[in-house]
C-alpha cells in the first residue's frame, strides 16, 4: 500500500511548497466572530451576508414556533418515494409566490442543483455557451452533459453575441443555453442581466440559465436577487440560487416554467437518486426566506459598506473588480497572499487567501466577504490594517 500512496504524498508536498495546500480548521463561531486556537477574530470569510445564520434569536423563535411533532430530522427517502413532506410543498409555494407565480423546485445543495440541471436538459442537440468564470459546479454540470459547449470571455456580451450569430442557425442545435452567474464568487463583479435578457430575446433558440447564489437575499427590493433589481425576473428561463449563503440555510432552488420543473423531476439524477433534505431544514428555510423579504435596511447597509471598501481598495492601487459585497484584494502569488492573510488574522480579521486552482495562477487574492452586521468603525480599522505593510 505504501508505494501506492507515494504519488499522492508527492502531490501534497508540491502543493505545500506552492502555498496551495488546503486543510480543515477547527473553529467556534458566535455572533459575527470566529475563534480559532483561542484567537477571536471578526469573521470576514463567511457567506452569511445578512448575518442571519449567526442570529441566535431567530433560531430560538423558529424552535419556539415548531412543535416537536414537526421536527423531522431526516426524510429517510428521496422525494419521489416518501420524502415529499409538507415542508417541501410549503417552501416551494413560498418561492413560487415571491417569484410571480412561476414554478419552483428545491434541491439538496447548490452543487447538486448545478451538476443536475444541465445534464438533464442538455442533449447532443444542445449548445451551451458559458461565461469563462462560472462556478466549478456549473462547469461540472456542463461536463456531465452530452452537449457541445463553448465558453465566452468573462462578462464579454459582445463575444457572446458573436458566438450566437455563429451557431444559432446551425441545424445541429435545436436549443442554445447561455449559462452565467449574476454576481461572481471570486471577483465580486456582476453580469449585465438586462442586456443579457435583451440579447436572448433576439434569438429564438436561446434559453438563459442564471445562478444567483451570491445575489439572493442581498439584491432587489425584496432580496430576490439581481433579476429583481434589474426587473428581468420573468425573462430568465432557469433562475437558480442557493439557501446556503444569505438565506442562512442549506440547499438550492430553481425558478422556471412548470414543464421544465416536471421534466427535471423525471430526468435529473441528483434529484431522483438522493435522499431528500430533512423536513426541518425545509421549514427553517421557509421561515428565514419570509424574513429576508423584509430586510431592506440590512441590504442598504451592506451596499454602503461594500462601496466604501471597494473604493478604499482601489484608491490604494489594488486590482478590485468588485461591484458587490464580495471584495477581492488581488495580490498575485500564493505565498505572499497567505502571509498577508495571516497578518490580518493576527490583527483580528479572519480573511482567507484564495489560491489556484480556485482562481487562475498568479491571481491569488484575499477574499473579503462583507456581512450586514459589520459596522463602519470596524470597516475603517480593517482598511487601515489591509493597507499596512
Amino acid at each position: 500500500m505504501k508505494h501506492l500512496l507515494e504519488h499522492y504524498s508527492e502531490q501534497l508536498d508540491q502543493l505545500k511548497q506552492q502555498g496551495n495546500l488546503r486543510q480543515f480548521t477547527a473553529n467556534v463561531q458566535q455572533d459575527r466572530y470566529i475563534t480559532i486556537h483561542n484567537h477571536k477574530m471578526l469573521n470576514l470569510a463567511s457567506n452569511d451576508y445578512l448575518g442571519l445564520a449567526s442570529n441566535v434569536h431567530l433560531r430560538e423563535q423558529f424552535f419556539d414556533e415548531t412543535p416537536n411533532a414537526h421536527r423531522w430530522m431526516s426524510s429517510a427517502s428521496s422525494r419521489l418515494l416518501t420524502g415529499n413532506f409538507p415542508e417541501y410543498e410549503q417552501l416551494e409555494a413560498s418561492l413560487s409566490q415571491a417569484f410571480h407565480g412561476r414554478a419552483a423546485l428545491v434541491f439538496n445543495s447548490g452543487y447538486h442543483m448545478n451538476i443536475g440541471i444541465l445534464p438533464a436538459l442538455a442533449d447532443s442537440k444542445t449548445l451551451i455557451l458559458a461565461d469563462k468564470l462560472i462556478h466549478a459546479s456549473m462547469i461540472d454540470g456542463i461536463r456531465l452533459s452530452t452537449a457541445k459547449y463553448v465558453r465566452y470571455r468573462h462578462n464579454d456580451l459582445a463575444h457572446l453575441v458573436q458566438l450566437l450569430h455563429k451557431y444559432h442557425d446551425d441545424e445541429a442545435f435545436e436549443r442554445i443555453i447561455v449559462v452565467t452567474e449574476s454576481i461572481f464568487s471570486m471577483d465580486g463583479d456582476e453580469t449585465d442581466l438586462a442586456e443579457l435578457v435583451r440579447i436572448k430575446k433576439q434569438f429564438r433558440k436561446v434559453m438563459l440559465y442564471v445562478d444567483e447564489a451570491h445575489a439572493i437575499g442581498v439584491r432587489g427590493e425584496q432580496g430576490l436577487g439581481c433579476a429583481q433589481q434589474y426587473q428581468v425576473m420573468d425573462n430568465i428561463d432557469l433562475l437558480a440560487g442557493t439557501f446556503g449563503k444569505a438565506i442562512a440555510s442549506v440547499g438550492g432552488y430553481l425558478i422556471c416554467h412548470p414543464i421544465i420543473r416536471n421534466y427535471l423531476i423525471n430526468a435529473m439524477r441528483p434529484l431522483i437518486f438522493s435522499t431528500a433534505q430533512p423536513p426541518i431544514c425545509m421549514a427553517w428555510t421557509d421561515f428565514i426566506f419570509k424574513k429576508v423579504l423584509n430586510l431592506k435596511a440590512e441590504r442598504q447597509h451592506l451596499q454602503q459598506i461594500s462601496q466604501s471598501l471597494q473604493q478604499a481598495v482601489q484608491a490604494r492601487g489594488f486590482d478590485c473588480p468588485s461591484s458587490s459585497h464580495i471584495v477581492p484584494v488581488i495580490i498575485g502569488e500564493s505565498n505572499q497572499t497567505v502571509e498577508k492573510a495571516h497578518a490580518l488574522q493576527k490583527a483580528g480579521f479572519y480573511i482567507m487567501p484564495v489560491r489556484p486552482p480556485t482562481v487562475p495562477k498568479h491571481s491569488s487574492r484575499l477574499r473579503i466577504s462583507l456581512t450586514s452586521n459589520i459596522g463602519q468603525e470596524e470597516l475603517h480599522t480593517l482598511i487601515k490594517q489591509l493597507m499596512a505593510d
